[in-house]
């Protein structure tokens, strides 16, 4: 009977050890997601911040009598990019104040026919509009990676693995108030 009671301890103590290497490697490999999806934000924003300058300086010979609009935007970019930091809820911020001051930007455009037809301004347009695009596709991938690292930090074993091994709540990547006040501001229509 000993023997019985010493394999069955065994099989216990075997599966609790597998149990825990299974929920600690899959917090470690579900931590490095979230970093490359963090790394992934970071390309788009670069690529923005670089196309950001060259689209000001385009339009700064047509909107002469705009120049608030366009030290907005430099400096927006300005803060954005000296900002960089590894905290999402913060960087959300300034990326917020970034879109926003880009938008104006944009919209400001559309009262001068000389730069709409631009060729150069409406390549830089097109680039400004699709690397948006990819900022928001990779922040909906890292937030889905962060919302699944999240669940698994506060389930079931995996939460006490994650408390020996100080895996802590990651923070969404979410867009401030007044982005999504701009984002989500009715479309006004003329004719």
């Amino acid at each position: 009977m000993p023997i019985l009671l010493l394999i069955a301890l065994g099989v216990i103590v075997f599966l609790i050890i597998v149990i825990f290497i299974a929920a600690y490697n899959g917090l470690v490999g579900l931590r490095n997601q979230v970093r490359n999806a963090w790394a992934q934000i970071d390309v788009q924003l670069k690529r923005r911040y670089d196309l950001i300058p060259n689209l000001v300086e385009t339009a700064k010979g047509y909107m002469k009598h705009e120049r608030e609009t366009l030290e907005a935007v430099t400096s927006a970019r300005n803060v954005a990019q000296a900002g960089s930091t590894n905290d999402a809820a913060q960087r959300g911020k300034l990326e917020g104040g970034l879109s926003s001051a880009l938008s104006r930007l944009l919209v400001v455009a559309e009262s001068y026919p000389d730069l709409k037809a631009n060729q150069n301004f409406i390549e830089l347009q097109k680039e400004i509009t699709d690397t948006e695009d990819k900022i928001q596709a990779s922040r909906r991938f890292y937030n889905s990676m962060v919302l699944t690292f999240n669940n698994r930090t506060e389930t079931f074993p995996s939460m006490v693995v994650a408390g020996m091994f100080n895996f802590r709540k990651l923070a969404f990547f979410e867009l401030d108030e007044s982005e999504k006040a701009e984002i989500y501001k009715p479309v006004r229509v003329q004719f």
